[in-house]
């Protein structure tokens, strides 16, 4: 079995358990650093004056230099790395936002703690010249972690405002990071409440200044043969410009690229949680020695992408779709014959319309991806009810309706088309089955999880989670470990879990699935020469004590059923 070594970007599941899964349904082992060494929490510890909470404190972040070791100690054992900065650097995403005393040296005399941890990149590369390596990175987001570092929600919303405001106009690194203060007209912005900007601000200039030393000296150099880099938190104009017009000339000065891309090395484009899916796709592209870019068209029910531009995102939904095209290995097409479709369904009043295209592309043989992007950070209502009723939904090689757009986007193309360099270039049966199963489960997951918990559950959730805290200051389901009293998070868990169950069982029944009835679903056990080899959906297990509230948060839970499909053809 191909084997890849994963630095994620954190332990949430959108970027641990879930890729995971996603190399499994592609017949890859993912092999990521022991659970302790990438662990991320929220504040653990907090301080109270009856019912008001004066502070929180004590979060917990990976660490470093055993992850720098680990890949020393697996490299020679994998066929390519996928490893993120955030995670090798900082011990996780929300660990780069920490605010910083200072900004460490002016570049090139930069931190030489981080620049020992960047250059295990190089040197991996030197002892394994063939094997991949790809990174993602991101742009440090606009505001700060909500109780990390006893940074509370004013914070997070001060911070997330200034952050918005434009700077002056800067090219230059030096300029960039001296300027972060200052307004287009010349003057600094009043001073902070809640956070102290200066140490904000450094942190940004730590984390640039980072991307810049991973671009000119190892990428440029040719040690990382693809970047993606995610714009976190996003936003149209603001603190992030700068930075980002900064790196696209990099891009295209050092990297060959046109108007900040280049698809052969970099691409920065929104996103963050979906970056690790996009990369893992495009190495199982790599190790299964695809030929060509699969193509892939799309089609939208709704408005066009390119008159959408999301919260929290720079760029049009269109543009953002061809950036992680780009990303996976794919080219997008117009015309023409396409290997995989992309169905994505901007307006809730189209999704009828959606799902009788997913059926003609099912009758057609076309693989086929659904986004949903109408319901915001979770799946939409009315959109999730129709693919739901339909039988076809259980072949898509893609779907998500989780968070951002951008996430949206990577989760699903990067789940289709490391799926689909599997369906057609492997052989061994005994792989096809392990993974069809991987990929039912990761199917069913996705609503499971992106409606389920994320629309119906999570109000229940939240509800209980608020009115049973003594707390008249904080919102207790953002960490409930600490806002909620240990009885009542066991209670919450409990809650969770009945629920979950009673919502697996619920999806199973579906048409989409059709599990345990006499015309179950199908979902595609392998493509040759363009025809489709098929198997009905059996069964799914979800384990009592699975779902839990892995960051202590109503916000993400970790959820693991287990799909299983029968071998053969019948019914199908």
């Amino acid at each position: 079995m191909k084997k890849v070594l994963y630095i994620p970007l954190d332990d949430r599941p959108a970027n641990l358990d879930d890729i995971i899964l996603q190399g499994k349904a592609a017949g890859i082992q993912v092999i990521v650093p022991p659970a302790g060494d990438i662990r991320n929490r929220l504040d653990s510890h907090m301080t109270t004056d009856e019912t008001l909470v004066t502070g929180t404190s004590g979060p917990t972040f990976g660490e470093p230099e055993p992850i720098r070791r680990f890949i020393f100690h697996h490299a020679s054992r994998v066929d390519g790395f996928i490893i993120s900065l955030d995670m090798l650097v900082y011990g996780g995403l929300i660990g780069s936002r920490r605010l910083r005393a200072t900004a460490e040296g002016t570049y090139p005399a930069y931190d030489t703690q981080t620049t020992e941890l960047l250059d295990v990149i190089r040197e991996v590369k030197q002892a394994y010249p063939y094997k991949p390596i790809y990174v993602l990175d991101t742009i440090m987001r606009l505001a700060s972690t909500v109780f990390v570092d006893g940074l509370a929600m004013p914070a997070y919303t001060e911070t997330r405002t200034l952050m918005q405001k434009p700077r002056k106009p800067e090219t230059e690194l030096l300029a960039i990071l001296n300027g972060y203060d200052i307004q287009p007209d010349g003057t600094n912005f009043p001073d902070t409440v809640y956070v102290d900007k200066e140490q904000y601000y450094n942190a940004k200039r730590h984390k640039l200044t980072m991307t810049y030393y991973m671009l000119d000296q190892l990428a440029r150099q040719g040690y990382i043969d693809f970047v993606a880099i995610g714009v976190d938190d996003a936003y149209i104009d603001g603190i992030q410009a700068n930075e980002i017009a900064f790196v696209e000339n990099w891009i295209n000065e050092w990297l060959g690229g046109t108007d900040g891309q280049n698809p052969e090395r970099a691409i920065i484009l929104p996103d963050a949680d979906g970056l690790g899916h996009s990369l893992l796709a495009r190495m199982a592209k790599k190790l299964y020695c695809v030929n060509g870019k699969p193509r892939f068209a799309i089609r939208y029910f709704g408005p066009d992408g390119r008159a959408i531009v999301n919260p929290y995102e720079y760029m049009d939904v269109h543009q953002n779709l061809l950036r992680h095209i780009d990303i996976v290995g794919g080219e997008a097409v117009n015309g023409g014959e396409s290997d995989m479709e992309i169905i994505a369904i901007t307006a809730v009043d189209q999704a009828v319309n959606a799902v009788s295209r997913e059926a003609e592309n099912a009758a057609n043989m076309q693989p086929t991806i659904v986004i949903d992007f109408t319901g915001g950070g979770a799946a939409n209502e009315a959109v999730t009810s129709a693919l739901l009723g339909s039988k076809y939904t259980g072949s898509l090689l893609g779907y998500s309706g989780w968070n951002t757009a951008g996430n949206k986007i990577g989760m699903a193309l990067g789940m289709a088309q490391s799926r689909y360099a599997c369906l057609t270039m492997e052989t061994h049966a005994a792989v096809l089955d392990t993974a069809m199963d991987a990929h039912g489960s990761l199917l069913f997951k996705r609503f499971l999880k992106d409606y389920y918990y994320k629309v119906v559950t999570i109000a229940e959730i939240r509800t209980e989670s608020r009115g049973r805290s003594p707390y008249t200051n904080v919102t207790a389901d953002q960490n409930m470990r600490l806002f909620n009293s240990a009885s009542d998070y066991e209670l919450l868990t409990a809650l969770l879990q009945g629920r979950m169950q009673t919502n697996t069982a619920t999806l199973a029944q579906q048409k989409a699935f059709g599990i345990s009835s006499a015309a179950p679903a199908c979902a595609i056990r392998q493509i040759r020469d363009g025809r489709w080899s098929l198997a009905p959906y059996t069964r799914v297990v979800l384990k009592r004590d699975n779902p839990k509230f892995i960051w202590d948060r109503a916000f993400e839970i970790t959820v693991e059923p287990v799909v299983s499909l029968r071998r053969m053809q019948a019914y199908c």
